[in-house]
């Protein structure tokens, strides 16, 4: 199998954040982190999410977080017609492109998309879409 982690399950691992609710979503982000390396299973990494993560994050804290998982790690990068549908998909459906392109690069790449982010439901006719705990 292989999973396209959006950048907020990165995070919630990094800084073993905690939810509004008092969810441990560190935990069940590192205990799917877990899972997935156990399995052997893919974990696809695009340019988006990489540049995101640098906006708050050194390119050493970076590749510090995603040492552990480096054997089953994916790096893909979006094609032009990618970029363009998300493009297409965010102003239709008033969502970032960011979360359009990761939902397409998902279906592309065959990939579960792991994801906190509401938007996503109103892309679960391009990619299946699962919070971490689903998983685990």
């Amino acid at each position: 199998m292989q999973y396209l982690i959006d950048t907020s399950i990165w995070v919630d691992l990094y800084e073993d954040r905690t939810g509004y609710n008092g969810e441990r979503l560190g935990d069940y982000a590192f205990k799917l982190f877990c899972l997935l390396k156990t399995n052997q299973d893919k974990i696809i990494i695009t340019e988006f999410i990489i540049k995101e993560l640098e906006t708050n994050y050194s390119i050493e804290q970076i590749r510090g977080m995603m040492r552990p998982f480096e054997d089953i790690l994916k790096k893909i990068s979006s094609s032009e017609r990618e970029r363009r549908e998300a493009r297409e998909i965010s102003a239709q459906r008033d969502i970032p492109k960011g979360d359009a392109l990761h939902a397409i690069m998902a279906r592309d790449y065959s990939a579960v998309l792991i994801s906190r982010d509401k938007q996503f439901r109103q892309l679960e006719d391009i990619a299946e879409h699962k919070r971490p705990e689903e998983l685990i």
